[in-house]
């Protein structure tokens, strides 16, 4: 009796390939993840840590760009590495420019000051904060409202537009 085997395995070396995606469509995620956690550095020393429930990432037709939801946090950092501002939300975007938009009961802290909005991008190259959405922030002794504003990552100096608030003045 002979037997004979065959095997489904090739050369990998010859039949080495790259994945195929282009059938997926721009609406459709091009990967998934679950517990997410990216951390950008420069020369070892964070810059910032991005941590979300979920992430996709979605092909457009500049490049590519992350999804984040499932309760997001942001958090900046100074230039020795120490945290300095966090962010919080429901959902963000992260474009290829690291440009970052969040959206959903909106957080953001530095110290003693608390904004709260609904939405607010960052612009990456500036690093400042900016929203055209209703905000109160919050300070010690003051609370401001406005229909947008625009701050450094830092939270040390705002613009507020169309602003009103309450300030109290120890005697």
């Amino acid at each position: 009796m002979v037997l004979m085997m065959a095997s489904g395995c090739g050369n990998p070396v010859k039949e080495r390939r790259t994945p195929e995606t282009a059938f997926i469509g721009l609406n459709h995620p091009v990967q998934e993840s679950w517990t997410v956690k990216l951390t950008l550095t420069k020369s070892g020393v964070p810059r910032e840590v991005i941590e979300a429930g979920h992430g996709a990432e979605y092909r457009t037709n500049s490049g590519s760009e992350q999804h984040l939801d499932h309760g997001v946090r942001l958090t900046l950092f100074d230039s020795k590495g120490h945290a300095k501002t966090t962010l919080t939300a429901e959902k963000a975007l992260i474009h290829d420019n690291q440009d970052i938009e969040a959206e959903g009961n909106v957080v953001v802290t530095s110290g003693a000051t608390v904004i709260t909005t609904e939405y607010v991008k960052r612009i990456a190259k500036d690093k400042i904060i900016r929203s055209n959405s209703f905000v109160t922030i919050k300070r010690a002794g003051e609370t401001i409202r406005g229909e947008g504003f625009e701050t450094d990552q830092a939270l040390k100096r705002y613009r507020i537009f169309r602003g009103s608030g309450e300030a109290f003045k120890k005697q």
